[in-house]
């Protein structure tokens, strides 16, 4: 059985030496996941809602009346987890369900739209800060290659 070792000739010279899997895109986009979470954590940590729920309310709060389904694509999570974030933050009477016939679908209730404009504002604080930190082209370079192999991956099945 052949060894794989991934060349590493086309690496930065700032990329992190201390690990040997620095060259492998699932550890790297894991690492940089991490990262990235704690920069989100850090930013909504003032409004009192985990990111994942910050985005899923603010989704709602942009398209009241949207399915879970729909939500779960446009915030990239399955729809069960999608589905366990709402009974959370309908136990906080964030979100209301309705059922339309075979269908549910997300409303939000006042204090979510109260809250619209902190979350967004933590949202805007996270964009600051990571491109405070990678800079802008970066940061724009990343978040698009990103969304390609995100699209490829999905289309891979």
């Amino acid at each position: 059985m052949a060894s794989f070792a991934p060349a590493f000739s086309n690496m930065s010279a700032t990329a992190p030496k201390a690990s040997p899997y620095c060259g492998c895109l699932f550890f790297t986009s894991g690492a940089l996941a991490r990262g990235m979470n704690r920069l989100a954590e850090a930013s909504f940590a003032p409004t009192g809602i985990a990111p994942s729920y910050a985005f899923l309310l603010m989704t709602v709060n942009r398209e009241p009346g949207i399915s879970p389904g729909e939500a779960a694509e446009q915030i990239a999570l399955t729809p069960s987890t999608v589905t366990r974030l709402v009974e959370k933050l309908e136990a906080k009477r964030l979100l209301e369900r309705e059922a339309d016939g075979r269908h549910v679908r997300l409303h939000p209730t006042p204090a979510s739209l109260e809250l619209d404009p902190t979350l967004r504002a933590a949202w805007s604080q996270l964009f600051d800060r990571y491109q405070a930190l990678l800079g802008p082209d970066l940061s724009q370079t990343l978040t698009q290659q990103s969304a390609d192999a995100i699209a490829r991956l999905d289309r891979a099945g």
